[in-house]
């Protein structure tokens, strides 16, 4: 056997498998667009094979249906806000700063700021439309941030628990708000506030 014999099959493989991640994507992308256009409940698998141009299999090869790739697109989302927040309190820190709430306010800026820049897909989320349990999810999001918050502050739960509080309502209020400009003077006055806030 020859070595491009041997090496044939690696190659199929990479092709196979380069198809896969571009079927995978399509279908995302497909989804994500079917979703923003008629919410979680109306669209249907068969709307988004279509827009991906791929076949019902294909999207059962990758996700396990509907409610996959909705929580699949939720935490992509989540995982670019958590990149945008972790860069903002590092930027922070870079700079000298070393006050818990004004990092806070760093981080929440970056994450007000990556709702607004990605406001469509942000808003699908916060809507209500997802699907059976999509809440109890979102709360575990909330929680796990509330947790990574913490670690700004020494044992000041109660703080955090405000914080992170007032951060979660301005979210709703910013993305579901209709017009951008009010959503961006409505995050720079309640980032404002919170940045008045001080530490027991």
């Amino acid at each position: 056997m020859s070595r491009d014999t041997e090496r044939e099959p690696a190659g199929l493989t990479a092709r196979a498998s380069e198809r896969g991640a571009a079927t995978r994507t399509a279908l995302l992308a497909a989804a994500r667009e079917a979703f923003l256009t008629g919410g979680f409940a109306d669209t249907g698998v068969t709307d988004i094979v279509s827009r991906a141009e791929a076949s019902v299999g294909s999207l059962y090869h990758h996700f396990s249906g509907k409610a996959d790739l909705y929580l699949t697109l939720f935490e992509e989302f989540q995982e670019r806000q958590a990149r945008r927040t972790r860069q903002a309190v590092h930027t922070a820190r870079a700079t000298g700063e070393d006050d818990p709430v004004r990092l806070f306010v760093a981080g929440a800026r970056a994450y007000l700021d990556g709702c607004l820049a990605e406001r469509e897909i942000a808003a699908l989320f916060l809507r209500g439309d997802g699907p059976p349990g999509f809440e109890v999810v979102m709360r575990e999001r909330l929680r796990r941030w509330t947790r990574r918050s913490a670690s700004l502050f020494d044992d000041e739960n109660a703080l955090v628990v405000v914080l992170t509080g007032a951060l979660d309502a301005a979210v709703i209020e910013v993305v579901l708000s209709p017009d951008e400009e009010t959503s961006r003077a409505l995050a720079e006055n309640v980032l404002g506030i919170i940045g008045q806030i001080r530490r027991p």
